[in-house]
């Protein structure tokens, strides 16, 4: 939770101030989040894949291209994420937030409510078309950032250019201020919709974490 907190306020001060020992650091946070199960159980080959991105990030701050990672990680990022919920939506797969549903409740997709299986379901593409047009969102502004934007650094004249503070804003921190606040929203919503199902917040939180 700390690396993944710590990750938007290092993209941010890296694009601010045009850093590319920040942005380093700010990748090794992502690779840090994503290799830290297998880094805890000591395979040495996530240690080694360690080792080699921050080589990597090394060299690459030292370079033009230090933050073209940090214009592409948002956009990664909340893209496979729009991508994990969409995919459920398909016929013949439960959808994502059913599946949670049914995992809190201990029972099978298929024994849940009518309402609430409804409900799931277009939470689950409700989820997925708002992280699909962040991801888009933030896929434009990074092409057109100015100067250190993905047309700018590779020499292509950028037709509506964008400043990088309001990039960085979007992508570090509207972005997940919106994911947060849709959270908060619906929670608030389901509260009222399908009362007495959970108490409260932090029981919901719990009972989530649980999930693994």
């Amino acid at each position: 939770m700390a690396l993944a907190a710590a990750y938007p306020l290092l993209a941010h001060a890296a694009s601010a101030r045009e850093s590319g020992v920040l942005a380093a650091f700010a990748g090794a946070d992502i690779a840090l989040i994503l290799l830290l199960p297998s880094l805890a159980r000591g395979r040495m080959r996530a240690w080694a894949l360690l080792a080699c991105i921050a080589l990597a990030a090394a060299w690459l701050a030292r370079t033009a291209y230090a933050l073209v990672p940090l214009l592409l990680v948002p956009v990664l990022f909340v893209g496979l994420v729009a991508w994990a919920f969409a995919r459920t939506l398909r016929l013949g797969r439960v959808p994502l937030i059913s599946r949670i549903v049914s995992a809190l409740e201990a029972k099978d997709p298929a024994q849940l409510e009518p309402d609430i299986a409804a409900y799931t379901r277009r939470l689950t593409g409700v989820w997925a078309a708002l992280l699909s047009a962040l991801a888009l969102v933030n896929l434009a502004l990074a092409l057109l950032a100015v100067p250190r934007g993905l047309l700018a650094t590779f020499g292509v004249v950028t037709p509506w250019p964008v400043g990088e503070n309001l990039w960085s804003w979007c992508a570090n921190g509207a972005t997940y201020g919106l994911v947060g606040g849709l959270m908060v929203a619906e929670f608030l919503y389901r509260s009222r919709r399908f009362p007495d199902r959970y108490h409260g917040p932090l029981d919901f939180a719990r009972r989530m974490a649980a999930l693994g």
